[in-house]
C-alpha cells in the first residue's frame, strides 16, 4: 500500500510507463542499507555493486556519507526503473517495523539458499 504522499507520483510513473512505446526489459535493484547508527536508507540502482562501494566511499547520498560503515539487508530485483521507483516510495512509507520484518523475512530466505546449496 503507498501512503498519500506518494500516491500521485506513483501513479504519474505508472501512467507514464503504460505510454512508453518502448519495451524495457532493465533489471533494476532495489536495495535497503543499515547504516552504523542502525537507521535504515532505501534506494534503486542499475548495478547495485557499483551504488555500494560509492555509498561505502562516502560517495552516495548524503544521507549516508556520514553513517558509515553501511550493508546491504535487502535488495528487490524489479524489472523497470519506474517499477523500482514505486517500489521505493512504497517501502519509504513503511512504518521501521514493517521494514524490519521484510528484512529478516529476506535474511532467512538468504540462509536457507546458502544452507541448501552447501550440500552436495
Amino acid at each position: 500500500m503507498t501512503s498519500p504522499r506518494y500516491k500521485k507520483m506513483v501513479e504519474a510513473m505508472q501512467a507514464r510507463e503504460k505510454k512508453s512505446k518502448r519495451l524495457r526489459c532493465e533489471k533494476w535493484f532495489l536495495y535497503m542499507l543499515k547504516c552504523a547508527d542502525f537507521t535504515l536508507y532505501t534506494g534503486i540502482a542499475k548495478d547495485l555493486e557499483k551504488r555500494f562501494k560509492r555509498h561505502a566511499q562516502g560517495k552516495g547520498a548524503r544521507y549516508t556519507r556520514t553513517r558509515l560503515p553501511l550493508e546491504i539487508v535487502y535488495r528487490e530485483i524489479c524489472k523497470s526503473r519506474t517499477q523500482a521507483l514505486v517500489r521505493e516510495c512504497t517501502l519509504k512509507a513503511l512504518p521501521r517495523t514493517e521494514k524490519l520484518a521484510l528484512i529478516e523475512g529476506f535474511q532467512r530466505k538468504q540462509k536457507n539458499r546458502e544452507k541448501f546449496s552447501k550440500q552436495p
